[in-house]
């Protein structure tokens, strides 16, 4: 019988000192917080191999790290919607939402951005390289007029 070598761990939650103890470990090897939230996973595997979780008081999670080192940061607005995530490669991306909260923009590490009417749909898009793409919709979210940075015009207006 293999032995399962799990670690515990104290985090620090939501940029103050407030730690976040695992105290419980079911017999399937995931060990879960008080409100059976997934903290970690150990798998039965030659290598133990362990993914960690943690999450905020309003259950979402906020970060994940795996055996190899790999991480993802997420932040959240107060409606929680997911705002911000990180990880370790160096990539990020950004979301805003307005007050009803429909997501109104789209923001990445590699360049791109994206502008949303309150219906979800694109109205403008631009990449890395410069190139955009611009939409206009009616109220039923058909699409009235296109537009591109290579001349491209469609206008059903």
């Amino acid at each position: 019988m293999k032995d399962k070598y799990i670690k515990y761990i104290e985090y620090i939650v939501n940029d103050i000192e407030k730690p976040f103890f695992i105290n419980m470990i079911d017999h399937y090897g995931l060990k879960q917080d008080e409100m059976n939230m997934v903290l970690s996973k150990v798998y039965d595997q030659p290598v133990t191999i362990e993914d960690n979780y943690v999450y905020d008081d309003q259950g979402n999670q906020i970060y994940y790290e795996d055996s190899d080192g790999y991480w993802e940061k997420y932040k959240y607005n107060t409606n929680g919607n997911e705002i911000y995530r990180e990880n370790s490669n160096g990539y990020w991306f950004k979301r805003e939402f307005d007050t009803n909260g429909n997501k109104i923009y789209y923001e990445n590490s590699n360049g791109s951005w994206v502008k949303y009417d309150t219906n979800g749909n694109k109205i403008y898009y631009e990449n890395s390289n410069g190139s955009w793409v611009k939409r206009e919709y009616d109220t039923n979210g058909n699409l009235l007029y296109y537009e591109n940075s290579d001349g491209v015009i469609g206008d059903n207006r």
